[in-house]
């Protein structure tokens, strides 16, 4: 099973299609204009990543840019990166706060 994304080439109009067996052949058309002519895109993809191995990769030093602390998972790293190198014992309370903050239950308080 798989996804696969199209553009059309009349349209424009970009689409998903599922295909639930590779082995079945699939002419797709545009579902906005019905045209057959369709050229088919690169999928992005996403990988797992621990949170120890995100703060292992992390460089303080480097600016990262706004789309970097819309995934909440990234809000913190630095807090903790440094302490890490500082060799401070949080205690657990960095992460407290750092799990509010990722919630967004930090503005409640």
């Amino acid at each position: 099973m798989a996804i696969y994304e199209y553009r059309c080439v009349g349209c424009g109009r970009e689409f998903d299609l599922l295909v639930l067996h590779a082995h079945v052949a699939t002419d797709p058309a545009c579902p906005g204009c019905g045209r057959p002519e369709v050229t088919r895109r690169f999928s992005s993809f996403a990988m797992h990543r621990s949170e120890a191995s995100r703060l292992a990769d992390f460089d303080v030093a480097r600016a990262h840019d706004p789309g970097f602390y819309r995934d909440s998972r990234n809000v913190g790293l630095g807090a903790k990166k440094r302490a890490q190198r500082l060799g401070v014992d949080t205690g657990g309370r960095l992460d407290e706060i750092v799990e509010k903050a990722r919630t967004g239950r930090f503005l409640d308080e």
